[in-house]
């Protein structure tokens, strides 16, 4: 019983961690209406950044947050400008092979640059943990979901309670209406793009503790985020939390409870996908 207690507790900690990823997701999805294949690029630009800092200039990676939230914020508004802009009312399938071609681009600049070794930032308190009762819970993991909800709670305050969170939330729901009350859509548009994109590098820099640093560790969050998303329902922001806790549950009682489970964690979001869509079109029938 203390076993599957814990694993229960080791999925809820993940969950955080994902629902950022996915939320950022969901934001560039109902917002922007554009399945980006390249999310997850923008976490392996947070995870490298913190890697160089804290490698080469000794930087903790609690300093790095910030920094990449801005870089990421940054990147992907250039990204919206230059490259996601042009393409918004061009063909859905035009759309996703641009952002399936950044994706494997700027993968292999990484492995241009890094190699395809995988890279850990590893701070004094990287494998910390803390004794609650007969359980216990590393320090990072932990500081990491609550960073996680954090963030989610910070956005769904801006969201609801500020002027530009409402534009944001009204261009999400009519796109051409919010223009009759002066709202900028190509605005809101950038706005939400590269808050999508900071989201997910500041899970990048958890990330580079938790896990690792490399090519297609972006990549591999991507998937894991489109699951989340199919699964809480498109540009459902409220869904993801949920979501995200179902696909992390799953993954830790795979790895605990199934021989060989260790091997099998990484195709879970697979079945999740796949139970998503048929429970969708069950519905529609």
């Amino acid at each position: 019983m203390e076993l599957f207690a814990q694993t229960l507790l080791n999925g809820v900690l993940m969950a955080g961690v994902y629902a950022l990823v996915a939320t950022g997701l969901a934001l560039s999805l109902g917002v922007v209406g554009i399945v980006n294949f390249a999310h997850g690029e923008f976490l392996m630009l947070g995870a490298y950044l913190s890697y160089l800092l804290f490698a080469f200039r000794g930087v903790d990676p609690l300093l790095s947050l910030g920094l990449a939230f801005l870089a990421a914020f940054l990147v992907g508004a250039l990204t919206y400008h230059g490259l996601i802009r042009p393409v918004l009312r061009a063909p859905e399938l035009n759309q996703m092979l641009l952002t399936f071609g950044l994706s494997v681009c700027l993968q292999n600049l990484a492995l241009l640059l890094f190699g395809a070794d995988t890279r850990v930032v590893a701070p004094p308190y990287q494998a910390a943990t803390l004794a609650l009762g007969p359980f216990f819970l590393g320090a990072v993991p932990l500081g990491a979901f609550l960073l996680s909800l954090a963030l989610l709670l910070l956005l769904q305050a801006f969201l609801t309670r500020s002027r530009l969170g409402l534009a944001v939330r009204a261009v999400a729901q009519n796109r051409v209406a919010p223009g009759l009350l002066g709202i900028e859509a190509e605005a809101v548009y950038l706005l939400a793009f590269g808050l999508s994109a900071a989201l997910a590098g500041v899970a990048g820099v958890m990330l580079s503790v938790m896990l690792y640093a490399s090519p297609t560790v972006g990549f591999l969050f991507t998937l894991k985020s489109f699951a989340i998303v199919a699964l809480a329902g498109l540009g459902n922001l409220k869904g993801v939390i949920p979501a995200a806790l179902v696909l992390a549950l799953a993954e830790a009682l795979v790895s605990t409870y199934v021989p060989g489970g260790g091997g099998l964690v990484e195709a879970v979001f697979f079945l999740v996908l796949f139970l998503a869509l048929v429970g969708r079109a069950w519905r529609a029938a």
